[in-house]
């Protein structure tokens, strides 16, 4: 069984701290989206690199892809039909969260829930060291958590660093 790469979309593959430069980083497109979260007076800009979802298919040979992310299945909609990825399962988040443990990341909980023990990678641009803490303590299996900068988004030395590692399993 493959592990399971669990992919946010704002920070990894939506830099949002670059939309409010007057040129979007090399690479990036920006797009005009309303997911059914947005509430918004108009359209939520987002910033997408096409290179992104190759990189991310060539994953899938040692990768299942999973969104985790807020967008939930709107990025099945919205993200995914612009990077070229098929539908991927996401992680439905519990409409009322606990309280995030130790100063862990309010996901890193449901992170590990929809893990089951499966040996995983996770991309996001909010996991701290608290994280990386709880998960190992409470983690049997490999996991690889990986913080992305959301001025610039997953660079290709992410996603190289996640080929070594599933190869490594």
């Amino acid at each position: 069984m493959k592990p399971l790469l669990l992919i946010d979309v704002d920070g990894p593959l939506n830099p949002y701290e670059a939309l409010s430069s007057v040129h979007p980083p090399a690479g990036y497109a920006r797009h005009l989206m309303r997911p059914a979260a947005w509430t918004g007076p108009g359209p939520l800009p987002v910033l997408l690199a096409p290179a992104h979802g190759a990189a991310l298919r060539a994953l899938s040979r040692r990768y299942d892809l999973v969104w985790a992310t807020t967008w939930e299945a709107d990025a099945n909609v919205w993200i995914g039909p612009r990077l070229g990825l098929p539908e991927l399962p996401c992680i439905a988040w519990p409409p009322i969260r606990e309280k995030a443990p130790r100063g862990t990341f309010w996901k890193t909980r449901y992170v590990l829930e929809y893990a089951a023990g499966r040996p995983f990678a996770w991309v996001d641009d909010e996991i701290t060291a608290h994280d990386r803490e709880w998960v190992a303590q409470r983690h049997l299996a490999a996991a690889h958590l990986v913080r992305v900068d959301p001025g610039t988004g997953l660079v290709r030395r992410d996603f190289d660093a996640l080929a070594r590692w599933a190869a490594a399993l």
